[in-house]
């Protein structure tokens, strides 16, 4: 039985933290375990560019996180582990689904839209600030999808949206020049987890108050000790429900430690405590991982090495493709 394609793109902008890896990378990495799965992992940084135009930060930022997920357990001999960057078929396919794809499906795009809504609210002409890059993001996702066939394409539920314009364009194109692409389907985890962060709000960069993945224990604790709480006293019961300590605790414990810890709070666990016990449980899930990505923080040319390894894996595939669809659209050699 043939393995199913699955893929995954993590764009490149920030520094990973707790919710990242609750919500994404751990459960991406038990994906790639599954023997029916031929997954796929990739760093977009060329959707990075959209947003960050600082060199220095897109740079740091494919490291960390490409050193992020190989010391959570990524294994590069499963998975198929690249930048998008380093596959030129990607930017090739870019093009010829950018030749079939509407403007009206574009103008329908969240982000394009929220971008335009912001620009009219503040007096703005329409699209300023609009780049091509934003305008274009869909397309670019689509061929990071269709380069490989991927089947299966885990995402936030902001995502739906572009998976579903991706197989308006695949089934487009082949529409026009016979069947090629295999229509993508978007998977949303159900019971993914998405923390808060420290002031009760979604843990998001953006927010300014997320748990950092790996800046070390001192680090760890005096963020997790930040986590606002209410004024209950030691001694009077507390609402597991109603806690980020306890939310963030559940998603590192095992069953039988979670229900430990909720009968501690009904029997009135100081703040102190159950935060001391988060801490002590979140910290012996990532010690070694952490120690892993310092390793691979020390020596960019290991990381490197797996990247340009994964990308010859990567464009095996696609170039048989690329040369397909070439032919089928008339790109090709005179004899």
């Amino acid at each position: 039985m043939s393995k199913e394609i699955v893929l995954t793109g993590i764009t490149t902008t920030g520094t990973p933290h707790l919710g990242n890896y609750v919500g994404a990378i751990r459960p991406a990495i038990e994906a790639s375990r599954i023997d029916s799965n031929d997954t796929y992992f990739f760093l977009a940084d060329f959707h990075a560019l959209i947003k960050c135009h600082d060199p220095a930060r897109v740079q740091q930022s494919r490291l960390e996180i490409a050193a992020t997920w190989l010391a959570c357990g990524l294994d590069p001999d499963i998975a198929t582990f690249y930048r998008q960057s380093d596959i030129p078929e990607i930017a090739e396919l870019n093009w010829l689904l950018t030749c079939v794809t509407g403007k009206g499906l574009m103008n329908r795009a969240h982000a394009y839209k929220a971008a335009v809504d912001e620009n009219i609210s503040s007096n703005q002409d329409a699209d300023f600030g609009v780049t091509m890059g934003l305008f274009c993001y869909p397309v670019l996702m689509s061929a990071d999808i269709l380069a490989f066939n991927a089947k299966k394409v885990p995402v936030g539920r902001d995502q739906i949206q572009h998976i579903e314009m991706a197989r308006d364009i695949a089934g487009r194109f082949n529409h026009i020049f016979g069947e090629h692409f295999v229509l993508p389907e978007a998977v949303v985890g159900e019971d993914t987890a998405l923390l808060k962060g420290l002031d009760g709000r979604k843990m998001s960069k953006s927010y300014n108050n997320t748990i950092p993945l790996f800046e070390g224990e001192k680090k760890l604790k005096k963020a997790i000790n930040k986590i606002v709480t209410n004024l209950l006293e030691p001694g009077e019961p507390k609402d597991p429900e109603d806690s980020t300590v306890f939310e963030i605790y559940q998603a590192f414990a095992t069953p039988e430690q979670t229900e430990e810890m909720r009968q501690k709070f009904a029997d009135g666990i100081a703040w102190g405590q159950a935060k001391k016990e988060l801490f002590e449980l979140v910290n012996g899930e990532l010690a070694e991982a952490r120690e892993k990505y310092n390793e691979l923080m020390a020596n960019p040319a290991k990381v490197e090495e797996i990247l340009q390894a994964g990308a010859l894996k990567a464009r095996a595939r696609a170039q048989g493709l690329l040369k397909e669809l070439r032919e089928s659209v008339g790109l090709v050699n005179f004899k």
